[in-house]
């Protein structure tokens, strides 16, 4: 998304919405018609889509144990880069089908990079490999020991801003 929506353009049927797909990404949209109101499902489906072509709605997708297929393995690299070479490093990093998160930060570290391996030695061989880059000046490599929270609600998001 370019341009930033503006919360008008956003009904409370929208949010509701929102709110339903970002917990069952899966619901019908006959089901959400239901669920909110007895509304037209061709009302819903065209305010779903209204969503997906104002970039709001951005994918649909499952939570994926990792652990259970092999990746129990969680990295999180601080990275600093050469002066106007962020990008460059940056998508060279997120190359690596091991790396689902690759952030620019402020702080110490310019970048910041979540990763999921199998192995200590696969997460050895991408540091090595990073430290290859002319451009990366330092890392710090933290192991993820224990997972409490690792998704955000927008159910519980939404509530919050709610009761201010």
């Amino acid at each position: 998304m370019t341009e930033q929506t503006s919360l008008d353009e956003i009904s409370e049927l929208d949010f509701e919405i929102i709110k339903k797909l970002s917990i069952d990404g899966r619901i019908s949209h006959r089901q959400l018609a239901k669920d909110l109101g007895n509304k037209s499902p061709v009302t819903i489906k065209n305010h779903v889509e209204n969503l997906e072509n104002l970039g709001i709605i951005i994918n649909y997708g499952a939570k994926i144990n990792y652990e259970k297929l092999g990746y129990g393995i969680m990295g999180i690299i601080e990275v600093t880069i050469s002066k106007g070479k962020m990008f460059e490093v940056e998508e060279k990093i997120a190359e690596n089908p091991n790396v689902f998160g690759v952030y620019d930060i402020t702080g110490t570290y310019d970048a910041l990079i979540l990763a999921r391996f199998k192995t200590r030695e696969e997460l050895s061989k991408m540091i090595k490999e990073i430290h290859k880059s002319p451009n990366v000046e330092r890392t710090n490599t933290h192991f993820v020991l224990n997972t409490i929270k690792e998704a955000s609600s927008f159910v519980t998001l939404i509530e919050k801003g709610e009761t201010k």
